[in-house]
């Protein structure tokens, strides 16, 4: 999803070396020491200014580090005002009226600095945005607190970074995290297009915060040694992936061309009831991310005429989905297409945007995509503007357990809207948006802003969203011949998914025809 709040006017820092420095979390133009935050509210308005000034001196501690804690918790008054004046900013003004000054201890290590500002924006960010006005029923003031004195003492990035991701742990929802610059690269490669790795798309299972594979890309080094959605990953390289996110996972998975990397992955075979381990060496090469893949069906109907059935397959919702889509659209309805299939298997989702985008390329009017739920527990419905649909040919959505997020919303859009039926498993169930922001040091912040329930107003989050006929999924088969090659007409007619789309469709042509 677009990023919420993404405009900063960051100060920079001064510290004098032969004496302690202060941090503040507001400041007034004359001081020079300060990061200055400048927070842009894009749904609302708040127009609101502070008298309050509250500033406080903290001594370097000499040789008793509680005495040091205790003399910051003092110096901790006022703090709430400063908390107060970050959710009362006036955002039509590019300037503040007033200002309030909070001082905090500084780090000398010039790295560590670094980090405590990113800290006082992740900070900011999420008190302004997360959809959980109660922070998990902790004092999120507090908590700032509570870090910046962990993080005093640190001589290290690494160990600051850690103290952050800490704090957002404490928050309760494993989707609101931050990632490293380099971290950050790699997921917008991820989502521009191109990168070089095995092919696994892997995400944190909410529940038990394990790294399960989502989907591998197709003809990928992973899919070629049997690695299938479902199975969890256990360690990289003989590391054990205990407690780390899947950014962290994905970047150990990537790297140069030509290079390998050792997995070991825990499989639950679909034909046996066993659960088997097993350790494979996978290449490293260039992953071409084609965010859609298609193919046209030729499909006896039970009258017995031949028709056309236009087949579209949507692996992530990139920048580029809804127009590729549309162009594949467009040229199978010049080819006298009567029918589409529209597969979201395995798909784990991606730019919210771009699904949305995706549907209004079926849909007329204007109906309903999505309803949001703000922290406020407002609902928000986000409505097409007098859509034109590029085809109103009979419509049939694959999903299955690996379909999340933007698939969900997407495939309850179209559902809810009487445009499809849908054929497959009960998808994965994260009925959650994240705002994502770039901070200053190149690192960026997801913060899960909004809650999201269907059309209907069915509620996905950790339920999913169950098909109107189930069907056995066989490109969960990890032997299935469909893996190399799924665009392939003969090879997508011996899919019974498929088999079951083209029956739903002729059912809908003969209602068609007998209205």
């Amino acid at each position: 999803m677009e990023p919420l709040c993404s405009n900063f006017d960051l100060s920079p820092i001064s510290t004098a070396p032969s004496k302690p420095a202060l941090l503040p979390l507001f400041s007034s133009p004359r001081i020079s020491t300060s990061i200055r935050l400048n927070v842009s509210r894009k749904w609302s308005h708040y127009c609101a200014s502070s008298h309050h000034t509250a500033k406080t001196t903290v001594s370097r501690p000499q040789s008793n580090p509680p005495d040091f804690i205790r003399s910051v918790g003092k110096g901790f008054i006022g703090f709430a005002a400063a908390a107060a004046a970050l959710a009362s900013l006036c955002c039509d003004s590019p300037a503040f009226a007033e200002s309030l000054t909070v001082a905090f201890p500084v780090s000398r290590a010039r790295e560590v600095n670094t980090v405590q500002r990113t800290l006082v924006e992740a900070w900011g960010l999420i008190r302004e945005t997360f959809v959980d006005p109660t922070f998990n029923h902790q004092d999120w003031d507090l908590k700032l607190q509570q870090t910046m004195v962990e993080m005093f003492p640190l001589n290290s990035a690494d160990a600051a970074y850690s103290k952050i991701k800490g704090m957002l742990s404490t928050l309760g929802d494993p989707f609101t995290r931050i990632i490293s610059p380099k971290e950050y690269q790699s997921f917008r490669i991820g989502n521009d297009g191109n990168l070089q790795g095995v092919g696994i798309f892997i995400n944190n299972e909410p529940k038990s915060g394990h790294l399960v594979v989502l989907s591998c890309v197709e003809g990928s080094p992973a899919s070629r040694a049997g690695i299938h959605e479902g199975d969890e990953l256990i360690e990289i390289n003989g590391e054990r992936l205990d407690g780390v996110d899947s950014e962290a996972a994905a970047r150990k998975l990537r790297g140069q061309v030509g290079t390998s990397v050792t997995v070991k992955v825990h499989s639950v075979q679909d034909s046996k009831s066993d659960c088997s381990t097993k350790e494979v060496k996978l290449p490293r090469e260039y992953i071409k991310l084609s965010s859609i893949a298609s193919s046209i069906i030729p499909h006896r109907t039970p009258d017995g005429r031949q028709i056309k059935t236009g087949y579209v397959k949507l692996s992530n919702f990139s920048q580029s989905a809804a127009a590729d889509m549309a162009n594949a659209i467009h040229e199978m309805e010049t080819q006298g297409v009567h029918s589409y299939i529209l597969d979201l298997r395995n798909n784990p989702g991606g730019l919210v945007k771009a699904g949305l985008d995706v549907a209004q390329i079926w849909l007329d009017g204007d109906e309903t995509l999505v309803n949001t739920i703000d922290r406020d527990g407002n609902m928000l419905p986000i409505n097409m503007v007098d859509g034109h649909a590029i085809t109103h040919d009979p419509l049939v959505v694959l999903i299955n357990e690996g379909s999340a997020s933007a698939s969900e919303i997407l495939a309850g859009a179209l559902h809810d809207n009487g445009r499809a039926i849908l054929v497959g498993h009960k998808t994965f169930g994260k009925g959650k948006i994240q705002s994502v922001t770039e901070l200053h040091d190149g690192s960026a912040l997801f913060i899960t802003v909004a809650k999201y329930l269907s059309p209907a107003l069915h509620d996905i989050d950790q339920i999913g969203i169950m098909p109107d006929v189930q069907c056995t999924d066989m490109l969960n088969s990890p032997k299935d011949s469909l893996l190399k090659n799924k665009s392939s007409a003969s090879s997508l007619e011996a899919d019974s998914c498929i088999m079951v789309a083209e029956h739903e469709l002729d059912i809908q042509e003969s209602r068609a025809t007998a209205s």
